[in-house]
């Protein structure tokens, strides 16, 4: 078994670590399902307000772990399964989570890292940062859940040179094409994306989960007027009470 997910909290902020350093954090199956069980724990954790995903040693995620593949990949049923349970499953829950996710990109984010990332709201990248899915040249296309996800964030033009030309960008190309959310020199992505988590657990941490879900909710196709009927039970909570206050008290709020 190859690689782990690791998981780290501290200041409000979880750090999930993409831990296969021999293979560029690779995703092996058990790393899909590690990620689905950290994802779905973090979901539950009230205490927390942001998450960082990195991976370990100057590098994303190479994409997925070509190893095992003779394993399940020639037969229908085991290569359903892989996708559908074990890459949806673990990238769903990233989806699924109500917490702000920022994704620190180095190095290599090809594949399987592309789709990572994309589950992710704010991506930081640095400029050696390569990005691609180069999988045509395994012979074989993007499964259609995952294909959706990366064409919905990368754009439908970026995907198809990805997909049809196996195409590697570099991250001021991501970055014009609204990808990425800035580039930095190498050195200065981990602080970077460690002050970004860091602002955001400043604010309104409901407010903040609100928002995810109806992103979500827009983003799976929902109309706007399918969320109106409980948009606004936020109303009497004591975090919308604290930020009206602290704004007419001219102080800082205390969420």
């Amino acid at each position: 078994m190859s690689g782990h997910i690791r998981l780290h909290l501290e200041d409000a902020i979880a750090r999930v670590t993409l831990s296969n350093p021999s293979k560029f954090n690779a995703m092996s199956r058990a790393m899909w399902r590690e990620l689905r069980q950290v994802f779905t724990g973090l979901q539950q954790r009230s205490e927390l307000r942001a998450v960082v995903v990195a991976g370990e040693g100057g590098h994303f995620c190479a994409g997925g772990d070509i190893a095992e593949y003779t394993d399940f990949r020639f037969h229908p049923d085991g290569l359903r399964d892989f996708h559908e349970n074990d890459v949806w499953g673990g990238l769903s829950a990233v989806v699924d989570c109500d917490l702000p996710v920022i994704a620190q990109i180095e190095g290599n984010c090809m594949g399987a890292g592309v789709e990572i990332a994309s589950c992710c709201d704010i991506r930081v990248a640095g400029h050696g940062a390569r990005f691609g899915a180069p999988i045509a040249k395994l012979g074989f296309p993007m499964a259609p859940r995952e294909a959706a996800l990366v064409a919905r964030e990368v754009g439908l033009a970026t995907a198809r040179q990805m997909l049809l030309e196996a195409a590697v960008l570099d991250a001021p190309t991501l970055l014009a094409r609204g990808f990425l959310h800035t580039v930095l020199h190498d050195a200065d992505v981990p602080a970077e994306a460690r002050q970004r988590a860091l602002r955001i657990a400043r604010l309104a941490p409901q407010a903040a989960r609100l928002n995810k879900q109806t992103l979500r909710a827009l983003a799976g196709g929902q109309g706007a007027e399918a969320l109106v009927p409980t948009a606004y039970d936020y109303a009497d909570s004591a975090e919308h009470r604290e930020g009206i206050a602290a704004f007419l008290a001219k102080r800082p709020p205390n969420f």
